[in-house]
């Protein structure tokens, strides 16, 4: 601001000593095209000192705000860049994650149909296993019960064959021996 007040006051000093020497001239009324060397004179030095003034005070401030604002700009085109440089990197590293995720998903997919599948072969198996045995089991538990229903059958036919022969001789015969000879014709009977 100061400096500005200064350039002025020199502007006008200038011009107040040009003014007399101007008027001075002005008498004689000279040509449009005639030249002046006062006038010429103080024309040039207000111009070079305008022109003094203006690269001190002017010129260089806005040549500085200029190339500052370059500056400025080509930083900021740098660090565009860079960002855009960066993100590109970072979008492929997470390109790459996504894959190696995916990958991951599909390896533990692959191993969860492994272990259903040995899961289910192994309750299969278990199945099959568990059926052998209640099939052995029923076979064994259907082969008690049928010996144990000859024997029971047989111990009737043994009872029957007494009480009817008991009544054919007239006698009850209820003895061990006489039970004893009954089984073993009924197992001789069984044999052939």
């Amino acid at each position: 601001m100061s400096r500005s007040l200064i350039a002025l006051a020199l502007l006008a000093l200038l011009a107040l000593t040009a003014a007399p020497a101007y008027a001075a001239e002005g008498a004689a009324k000279p040509g449009l095209l005639d030249p002046h060397l006062g006038l010429m004179t103080w024309t040039l030095l207000i111009f070079v000192v305008l022109m003094v003034l203006l690269k001190v005070f002017a010129f260089g401030p806005i040549t500085e705000a200029v190339r500052s604002r370059e500056q400025a700009l080509t930083d900021a085109m740098a660090a565009a860049e860079r960002d855009r440089n960066e993100a590109a990197k970072l979008l492929a590293e997470q390109r790459s994650a996504i894959e190696a995720a995916r990958g991951e998903a599909q390896r533990f997919i692959a191993e969860g149909r492994a272990t259903a599948e040995s899961m289910r072969g192994e309750m299969l198996e278990q199945t099959r296993s568990q059926q052998a045995e209640l099939l052995d089991r029923a076979r064994k538990e259907i082969e008690s019960e049928k010996v144990k229903a000859i024997d029971e059958l047989r111990r009737e036919a043994v009872d029957l064959a007494l009480a009817g022969a008991g009544k054919l001789i007239g006698q009850k015969l209820d003895g061990a021996a006489d039970r004893v000879i009954v089984e073993q014709y009924l197992n001789s009977l069984g044999s052939k």
